[in-house]
């Protein structure tokens, strides 16, 4: 790793072209209690994912994890009197978050777009505007009944007390110091999705964005600063390995941690945490399946190829959410494998700063030769690769071609677990009890799609996967439900009201009427 000692920084948005890196690289520092702080062990290059080229330089937290020590430390000393602010100003300050975001964010595009590897339609329409709604909807969010009155109870007297009338409610209150560990694949829009609730429940937190791509997240503290938030509320420490998110995790005066990531370092974190008994929320992997009905008519086949294909065009496959899996009954299943594999071949692979490209690259060689080792394990297991299976012939950049294997069994690994990657599998069933069976024959249960030309038919099948989020006819999501898995795809839920109640805790009043 090349690393560099006491680079001077100059704060504020890198000038980008496209997915051009700055020159000379940028060099960032953590921003700790409202400032700028210079990192401990230098810095490292965030790499553009279509260009191979530094796009700026990363803070490195230090080993001896002092640097989230202070920005913890930050963060209790700001949190109680952000607790006692009232909702009203809580709410205005989000507003203002909103404002800025939607007023900068397209600044800010060309650095997202050039640490990420998305497409100029990802970049531009996927984050900056997703995290602007997400603060706009948590500012409504700070104004919701904290409050739920339970109606009073007549007790009889006990050894404990008297007996009489007794009232009660129920009281949601701040969690506390929450740490955000966030993804690579939407660093701005999954922050937001952390901190916006966390925040708008009165809340602190102290971000630990991913190391591909943590810049966007770290341009964001002067933002939130100038839109009123008061210092110590929004810290964020970075760095290339573990060192930073294992101390925020292991730190005694956090709370809560938030993590959207793999299940493996999710189990991780499950493993510290309840050593201090921190409460957690945890978005983890995926491996959804798209389950296309023998009464599903041609409109209704078409949609489940658009909605097969977005694993391929949205982001490269890089989703916890994709339709990986599409399940098809053996009497559309030929059918259905021939229209993929056109779909798969017509995507436009390249420079993610065209307007005309659908598949970019993935965020690292790493992951590049991951997914290649995946395809390549399903065609040693007996998998045909109907189309892409081949690096294609872009360089620079970590590109993988849109990839759809046939012939796949439920017992291979590549119908088990999650890629990460534009790679989809296709599995035949005969009937719906066997289609059920492959559904929920995977350690997830994030997100699975069912499509079917009966409506109702489509509903009494969803009720027997286990999987936290259907989709019927659609991949589309809806803002208010609550989002999270079953089994290993994680704990707990957000999104709309449940996203302010997963960064509160429950506290119960009682008194004599």
């Amino acid at each position: 790793m090349t690393r560099t000692q006491g680079t001077q920084s100059t704060q504020g948005t890198a000038s980008t072209k496209g997915t051009e890196s700055p020159t000379p690289a940028k060099s960032y520092r953590h921003w700790i209690d409202g400032r700028w702080h210079e990192p401990a062990a230098g810095h490292y290059p965030v790499i553009a994912p279509a260009t191979e080229e530094p796009v700026g330089l990363a803070p490195e937290a230090g080993a001896d994890g002092a640097e989230v020590d202070a920005a913890v430390r930050a963060a209790r000393g700001a949190q109680e009197e952000w607790a006692r602010t009232e909702p009203r100003e809580r709410a205005a300050v989000l507003d203002r978050i909103a404002d800025l975001l939607t007023e900068r964010g397209p600044a800010l595009v060309p650095l997202l777009q050039a640490e990420t590897g998305a497409t100029a339609k990802v970049a531009s329409g996927m984050q900056m505007p997703t995290a602007a709604d997400r603060f706009r909807r948590y500012a409504r969010g700070a104004l919701e009944p904290a409050t739920v009155p339970l109606a009073p109870q007549p007790v009889r007297a006990s050894a404990l007390a008297p007996g009489g009338l007794i009232g009660a409610a129920a009281v949601r209150r701040p969690v506390g110091v929450v740490g955000c560990i966030t993804s690579y694949n939407f660093p701005v829009v999954n922050l937001a999705g952390k901190a916006a609730p966390a925040l708008a429940m009165g809340n602190a937190v102290v971000c630990k964005p991913a190391p591909q791509d943590p810049l966007s997240c770290l341009e964001l503290g002067p933002l939130l600063q100038e839109a009123g938030l008061p210092d110590g509320l929004y810290n964020v420490v970075t760095g290339s390995g573990a060192a930073a998110g294992e101390a925020l995790v292991g730190h005694p005066d956090v709370d809560m941690i938030s993590f959207t990531g793999s299940t493996s370092v999710g189990k991780k974190i499950a493993e510290t945490a309840a050593k201090g008994m921190k409460r957690t929320l945890m978005e983890l992997g995926g491996k959804g399946a798209a389950v296309v009905l023998e009464d599903a008519d041609a409109r209704t086949v078409k949609s489940a190829l658009g909605a097969v294909a977005s694993t391929w065009a949205f982001h490269s496959g890089q989703i916890c959410t994709a339709p990986t899996r599409v399940l098809v009954h053996s009497s559309l299943y030929d059918e259905v494998v021939t229209a993929l594999a056109q779909y798969a071949e017509a995507l436009t692979v390249g420079d993610p700063a065209d307007p005309g490209t659908l598949v970019g690259p993935l965020i690292s060689a790493a992951q590049r030769d991951r997914v290649e080792s995946y395809v390549a394990g399903a065609r040693a297991q007996g998998a045909r690769v109907v189309a892409g299976g081949e690096r294609p012939a872009l360089k620079p950049g970590f590109y993988v071609a849109p990839t759809l294997l046939a012939g796949v069994t439920p017992e291979m690994t590549v119908a088990r677990e999650e890629i990460f990657g534009p790679v989809v599998v296709a599995l035949p069933f005969e009937d719906e009890d066997e289609a059920v069976r492959i559904a929920n024959g995977t350690p997830y249960g994030l997100s699975d799609y069912v499509f079917s030309s009966d409506a109702g038919h489509a509903w009494a099948f969803a009720a027997r996967l286990r999987s936290g989020n259907i989709g019927i006819n659609t991949v589309q999501r809806h803002p208010e439900t609550p989002f999270g898995g079953f089994k290993e795809s994680g704990i707990g839920r957000d999104g709309g009201s449940f996203g302010l109640h997963a960064y509160s805790e429950l506290q119960s009043l009682v008194w004599p009427s």
